[in-house]
């Protein structure tokens, strides 16, 4: 298995730069950045991406990178160091694995330890650029009415913002905005807008992309799944976490929005389980989506689930084709999970969304943790063998 760490280290060439911008330079090029691979001083890699429940946003990507640093390579006081002036907060750094990328990010600390005896390490803090989009503000102004993509896309070229088109996957989405006052935060912003109101997924990918994804886009098929299994008919797993409990229950939603204010209850729920309260501040222009959405939420988490939360695999013990396969995960995947418990009692098999993918890479090993959301409630899928059942799934709004 091949992992590979790399630094940021050259900027790019900048017109009219008395620096950057002198013609025929060797150090500021055309290119853009160049990447170092500093993968032989790789302690270990620990990388979190994603979110811990279904209701939470995504949240920034992380990444900590230990290097030994004997040689002070990664001392940005080395003038020596073959790193030297890159050894600086807010350069790039990638991480792959088998040639597929696991994190894109950019560094926001450089922390050193020395020890007397002469072993140091350094270590890399970094994070993904929705970290950005959180210390941006929107362009004030007043939108036009538009769809959810169109709406983020809005902000995305917002002069404040000004996130790059070549970094960028947008869908249409299905939800109506109305000519709303920019004003505060983008990143808050946009989440209440592709995420509370649309109820879309809005994370920055593994290989720098933001991404938004519709919630008729985001309905999860069977189409094409991986499978994890303890019965050697998927990927083999070390651990696999169960959770059944009532954090993700409610049955009397109130949603907000311009349009007004509406509450909707499950009165089946209620008398199950008593009134569990969930409130949703939205950007919907139509009362009657603001109605829809209070509806669907009482629906989709009126009971308790019984889920698999999360599988964990050593990816050194892996075929080639498994590692292939849970190496190319990204958040939104459609993954299923046979367990059978102690070996007692039937087997149990769940679909699952991907909602979380952490990674812990050293020299020796490397260990994957996929943290899912429960597909017990889904939109219709029309055709589709698991999700396609009338009666069984749910028509969307």
């Amino acid at each position: 298995m091949a992992t590979l760490i790399e630094l940021g280290v050259v900027e790019g060439f900048i017109l009219d730069d008395p620096i950057a911008g002198v013609l025929d330079n060797t150090e500021y090029t055309l290119g853009g950045v160049s990447f170092a691979d500093i993968t032989p001083a790789l302690v270990e890699a620990v990388v979190t991406r994603g979110k811990n429940r279904d209701l939470d946003k995504f949240r920034a990507g992380k990444a900590s990178i230990e290097l030994r640093n004997e040689n002070r390579a990664f001392d940005p006081l080395n003038t020596a160091s073959p790193y030297a002036g890159s050894i600086i907060p807010r350069r790039q750094v990638r991480v792959s694995v088998d040639g597929e990328r696991v994190f894109t990010g950019i560094i926001q600390d450089w922390n050193l330890d020395y020890s007397p005896d002469g072993q140091s390490r350094a270590e890399i803090a970094a994070v993904d650029d929705m970290t950005l989009l959180a210390r941006q503000v929107l362009t004030p102004g007043t939108a036009t009415p538009q769809k959810t993509g169109a709406r983020v896309s809005a902000v995305l070229d917002m002069e404040s913002v000004a996130w790059p088109a070549t970094q960028r996957q947008i869908d249409a989405g299905s939800s109506d905005f109305g000519a709303d006052v920019f004003d505060g935060n983008a990143l808050d912003y946009l989440q209440t807008v592709a995420v509370a109101s649309e109820q879309g997924q809005l994370f920055v990918s593994k290989t720098g992309d933001l991404v938004f994804t519709g919630r008729l886009a985001a309905t999860p098929s069977t189409g094409s799944f991986v499978t994890f299994a303890d019965d050697g008919t998927g990927i083999p797993y070390t651990t696999v976490r169960v959770n059944y409990g009532s954090e993700l229950l409610y049955n009397r939603a109130t949603v907000t929005s311009p349009a007004g204010t509406v509450t909707a209850n499950n009165d089946r729920s209620q008398i199950a389980y008593g009134v569990s309260d969930y409130d949703l501040a939205t950007a919907l222009s139509e009362l009657d989506e603001t109605t829809s959405l209070a509806a669907f939420l009482v629906q989709k988490y009126a009971d308790p689930e019984y889920r698999f939360e999360a599988v964990e695999v050593n990816v050194d013990q892996l075929q080639t084709s498994q590692r292939t396969a849970i190496l190319g995960l990204e958040l939104g995947d459609v993954l299923q999970i046979k367990f059978t418990p102690n070996r007692v009692g039937s087997q149990i098999a769940q679909f699952g969304q991907v909602i979380r993918i952490d990674n812990d890479i050293r020299q020796d090993r490397h260990d994957m943790i996929i943290g899912v959301a429960s597909l017990d409630w889904n939109f219709l899928v029309l055709d589709d063998a698991e999700f396609g059942i009338i009666g069984t799934n749910h028509l969307a709004f």
